[in-house]
């Protein structure tokens, strides 16, 4: 395989990974964490830096609930499925009751520390 070939190749499907995420909405961290990987070195899988083997590919594909066929289309346009803004709201009104959720933990918590304090 010609070296171009490659570079190409793996912008591509660093592209379609791209896609993918945004239309679930997610974060690179999100992805990241997904596969045990750190930010930077998903990044690099998304713009094509990486070579990315085959047990990679399957991984995100079954992050994403696809097939490795959908992430090495050569045709692909982010536009075809980008995310509604609906969806995006409701991954952000999830992150936030999950953060809301998380407080009241800490203040049920810390009242019960001071409670027993006394």
């Amino acid at each position: 395989m010609s070296e171009l070939f490659k570079k190409k190749t793996n912008k591509t499907i660093g592209k379609n990974i791209r896609t993918f995420r945004h239309q679930h909405g997610w974060s690179q961290e999100d992805v990241a964490s997904r596969l045990g990987i750190s930010i930077p070195a998903f990044s690099k899988i998304e713009t094509g830096v990486t070579d990315i083997n085959l047990s990679r590919l399957e991984q995100i594909a079954n992050i994403y609930e696809i097939e490795v066929a959908q992430l090495l289309s050569l045709d692909m346009e982010e536009e075809e499925i980008e995310p509604s803004n609906l969806s995006i709201l409701q991954k952000k009104l999830a992150d936030r009751e999950l953060e809301i959720a998380n407080l009241q933990r800490k203040v049920i918590l810390l009242y019960e520390e001071l409670r027993n304090k006394s």
